[in-house]
């Protein structure tokens, strides 16, 4: 039989990630989180990740530099990261935004480094 719980999350009381993204749903294969109100900075340093984050931009600015590429993101935008792709963002100003994960990125550490 299939797993028919519902879950909802109210995301006042999310709990907060090491990196303080809110974490929200989350499923067996897939989970969400938002970056709230992030300042702006400087490119962080390139990382990769063995999940595929999708993402939608609430509001702010920023730029993701993937794969010797730069795309710029605003509010009404969405965009993919592949599983393993090299990456990193910069917040031009301050930036909200919800990503989605698969497989879920807080399980068995896969946020570290």
């Amino acid at each position: 039989m299939s797993d028919t719980t519902v879950k909802k999350i109210d995301s006042r009381f999310s709990p907060k990630g090491e990196m303080g993204q809110k974490q929200l749903a989350s499923g067996k294969a897939v989970s969400m989180r938002m970056w709230e109100a992030e300042p702006p900075g400087d490119l962080e340093a390139a990382k990769t990740r063995d999940y595929e984050t999708l993402g939608f931009v609430i509001s702010g600015r920023a730029e993701l530099h993937i794969e010797g590429q730069m795309v710029r993101l605003e509010p009404g935008d969405s965009w993919v990261v592949p599983k393993g792709a090299s990456h990193a963002y910069r917040i031009l100003e301050a930036f909200t935004a919800i990503e989605a994960t698969a497989p879920p990125a807080h399980v068995r550490g896969r946020d570290k480094g």
